[in-house]
Order: structure tokens, then sequence, then C-alpha cells
């Protein structure tokens, strides 16, 4: 029982409303009320500031908001060690990857759902920032990230691969490579100003003391390679989606110099006992060959790309 009003908390927590918390744990608001009152009898302590409707937590609410998720995780991971028991580990995954990185999710899902198909994988499309707070939060377990963070102090990660920029382009005549100069002369569709990807990419341009020619701007790597294949612009992306985009004929890759790359990886909450489904995770992420695999798709083009130390 105090487990379910620790699920309760949680998810007020989450929803900021004292209905919607109680959808999310399917009950009737009144028994979900009844419960959180119950808990803080139980604590001795007010949790919950209250009014006509949720009004937030009291600063001891906040407090044992942190310990309240930090159980119900425990727990999580406590039933996922009994699975193994049983030699059939079972539950959620949760992971947080940054939009340019979704593509690239499959290669980690695929053989982790071949060894464990007994779990759900839950993957969602996270700024780096959310990442790191739902970490925090015991809300994710793992995430796909830029490790260039200082904020990850702290946090476990594991590298996976350097990403490194090309133009992606149905212009013909197109020179073998550009420098960041002549790529901004192109109509671009680019990510919008506020991921990260796109502040790493305005930082080249400015670098190399240009404007780029911004067309259009879209918070999605499928739709920027719409505007590509469909609508005549250009857009600068990492390589490694290279792996998911259709390169026909009319469409190519063109390697930017000077080179840019950023180390992308896994990131988890540095914990005493991880729980299982995120130990098996992190076990087949660590055997990935994710750098040679991307590299190899600009080998396929014909673009060579010198390797850094």
């Amino acid at each position: 029982m105090l487990l379910r009003q620790i699920h309760y908390l949680i998810a007020l927590a989450k929803t900021r409303h004292f209905g919607r918390a109680a959808e999310v744990c399917h009950v009737s608001q009144p028994a979900l009320s009844s419960g959180l009152r119950h808990l803080e009898e139980t604590l001795g302590v007010t949790l919950i500031q209250r009014g006509q409707r949720f009004e937030g937590f009291t600063p001891e609410g906040e407090r044992l908001l942190a310990w309240a998720r930090r159980l119900a995780a425990d727990w999580d991971g406590m039933k996922q060690e009994a699975a193994l028991c049983n030699a059939r580990l079972t539950g959620s995954l949760r992971v947080g990857a940054i939009p340019t990185t979704l593509p690239v999710t499959p290669l980690f899902t695929e053989p982790y759902q071949a060894a464990h198909p007994g779990v759900r994988v839950e993957i969602q499309s996270l700024s780096s920032e959310r990442i790191i707070r739902q970490l925090d939060e015991f809300e994710l377990d793992l995430g796909l990230s830029y490790l260039e963070d200082a904020r990850l102090q702290g946090f476990r990660t594991h590298f996976l691969y350097r990403e490194r920029y090309v133009l992606l382009t149905r212009a013909t005549s197109v020179p073998p490579r550009l420098d960041w100069a002549k790529a901004a002369e192109y109509p671009l569709c680019l990510l919008t100003p506020n991921m990260q990807n796109r502040r790493i990419i305005d930082a080249a341009f400015r670098d190399a003391g240009v404007t780029p020619c911004v067309k259009v701007e879209t918070d999605s790597v499928f739709a920027l390679y719409a505007h590509v294949r469909c609508a005549g612009l250009c857009g600068v992306v990492p390589h490694s989606l290279l792996y998911l985009f259709e390169m026909r004929q009319e469409v190519t890759a063109v390697p930017l110099e000077p080179e840019l790359s950023r180390p992308i990886g896994l990131i988890a909450r540095q914990q005493d006992l991880p729980p299982p489904v995120q130990a098996a995770a992190w076990d087949i992420a660590t055997r990935l060959q994710l750098q040679a695999r991307f590299d190899a798709l600009i080998e396929s083009l014909n673009l060579a790309i010198q390797p850094n130390d």
C-alpha cells in the first residue's frame, strides 16, 4: 500500500494536477487524495500545498520527493532482478535520445530485443538538458547524447562514436569537399536554434566568419531530409544519419572542412546496483562498433573521411 502511495506522489509531481495524476495511476481522484493524505500521516509531515487545486509541494515535500523516486526505481530494479532469477528479464527500458541520434537507436534496440524479448523499450526524443534532468529524477534509465557536457560529472558514460558533419544536397556539380564558408552559400534547412546540434553548426559558421543562408528550420531530422529530397534545399547533418537516409543518385553527402566532430555516448545515473534492464543494455552498448559502421557509410559514397586521433 505504501508503495502505491509513493507512486501517487511521483505522478502528482509529474502532472502537477490531482485529476491527471489519478488518471496516470488508474484510480479515482478521491482515492488518490486519500492515499496521499495517508502517506503524509505515515511520515508525519505535510508534503503538498493544497487549495482548490494543486499548488505545489512544501519544502519538506520537495525533499522527500527525491526519496520517493529512488524508492520507486529500486522497487522496479528489485522486480527485474527477481525476473532474472527465473531466467527471463522483464520490465521497461526508458531511453532518452537527442533527435540526431534517433536513427541510430535501432542498431542498439535490435540486439537488445533479441537478447531480452520480455523487455519493452520506450524511446523519447529529448534535449540533452531534459535527458540529464530526467535521469537524475529516475524518469529515464539511459540517455543517448553528447558527452562534452560539464553537467555529466557524476554520471556514468560510455563513448559510442564521434559524429562528423556533412552537407546533404541534391545540387549537381558539387565539389568532393566543401569548407564552411562555401556551405553557407547554399539554401539550407537546419534544425531549430534551441537544439544543441544547431548551436554546434552555428558555431562552425561563426568560426568561418559567415552567416548561413537558412530557408527552413525544423525540430525533426526526418523533415530536414524531406526538404533536401523534395524541396531542393541542403542540410548539415551528422554522418551517422546516413544510416537511415535513402541515398539515391541525386542526393549526396559532402564532407565539410575543417572537420567538425562531437562525441556521442550512453549516459546513466551512477548507481551501486543499476537496474538489470539498464545493466543489460549497457553491456550490449559496449559491444557495438558504431564508429566503423558510420565511417563506412561515407566510404560507400566514395567520400573518404580521415579519422581523428
